[in-house]
């Protein structure tokens, strides 16, 4: 612990510089308590004050500008690797969706301090379009919020911080140990509930061909896509027919739709969760034709490229035996 006290106090910047980086771009590195130690370091002089807020600004606006520029690259593919990456699985996109919808810019503000949100944030408003000027900023103004807060708690406890960090020199090893125990078990418990979340036996699914087999047939389901606006402003990709009620308008949203034929939900979500959720409410709302799309917007979009390169394919053949025909 003393080794880390003097690493911050004679490369204090650079530390903070390094570790708000690597936290901004997703690493597993933890910022704030670097900041909240240089705060009360530079109480004494030991750091420089407007130093480190010029290192944590740099770091914010590099970290999460690498996110902004993907997701204005790659869209929606950027959210879904989030996704899937994140404890939080889903939740955190749907959260960053609803903040950004209410707030626009200025959530990159308040992501700042929200857990899961903070990463998912700048790519979506990158996917959303958002100028490179507005975006920097909004970061900016939200970098400053953020690193001088978090400086100024360091300052104004640095005593009680002190006292914290001999209490820690003291017991060494063990207290890194004890740390480390519970970061795992706290990591395990999220992965169960996240696993006990994703149990759909209650749920019944239509695989894509069959839903394929069965549009504009005359037993054709009402097909729902039940991502948020911003999702679909984020990724424009779609089922024909299909009509967009964000889940959480459910099942209220349906109205005339609820005329007795069988409801298949769709989303762009790990392991069809937003679906699944959207059509638990809906058989408790005592709707039981309700099936999910096995796979979602994702396995459409794969069906249909795989029938669009089988047709190109049969073109090309056909070409070919025309013009073997007129040589002959």
């Amino acid at each position: 612990m003393n080794d880390v006290l003097e690493l911050l106090a004679r490369q204090g910047p650079a530390v903070v510089f390094f570790a708000t980086l690597a936290a901004r771009i997703g690493a597993p590195v933890p910022a704030v308590p670097f900041l909240i130690v240089a705060g009360g370091l530079s109480v004494g002089g030991q750091v420089s004050f407007a130093a480190v807020v010029l290192a944590a600004v740099l770091g914010n606006i590099l970290g999460d500008g690498v996110w902004f520029l993907a997701g204005r690259r790659w869209g929606y593919r950027v959210m879904r690797l989030l996704c899937r990456i994140s404890l939080s699985a889903d939740t955190c996109v749907k959260r960053s969706e609803s903040i950004l919808g209410r707030w626009g810019g200025l959530s990159l503000i308040a992501a700042k301090f929200v857990p899961g949100v903070s990463v998912v944030a700048p790519p979506m408003a990158g996917a959303l379009g958002m100028s490179n000027l507005r975006f920097l900023a909004y970061e900016t103004a939200a970098a400053l919020i953020w690193t001088l807060g978090f400086l100024l708690v360091g300052r104004i406890f640095h005593a009680a911080i002190n006292d914290v960090i001999a209490v820690l020199s003291n017991i060494g090893l063990g207290a890194l140990v004890v740390f480390a125990v519970l970061l795992i078990a706290f990591l395990g418990w999220r992965y169960r509930q996240r696993r006990l979340a994703l149990r759909a036996d209650d749920i019944e699914h239509m695989d894509v061909d069959t839903l394929r087999a069965v549009i504009g047939s005359s037993a054709a389901p009402t097909v729902i896509d039940v991502r948020p606006a911003s999702s679909v402003a984020i990724d424009d990709r779609k089922i024909p027919g299909a009509i967009n009620i964000d889940f959480r308008r459910l099942p209220g949203a349906l109205g005339p739709m609820a005329d007795g034929r069988t409801l298949v939900l769709f989303c762009d979500c790990p392991n069809d969760e937003s679906s699944i959720a959207a059509a638990r409410v809906l058989l408790a709302a005592g709707l039981p034709r309700v099936r999910v799309l096995a796979g979602g917007l994702e396995a459409w979009a794969v069906a249909e490229e795989a029938a669009a390169a089988a047709a190109s394919a049969d073109d090309d053949a056909l070409i070919v035996d025309a013009q073997v025909l007129r040589g002959a």
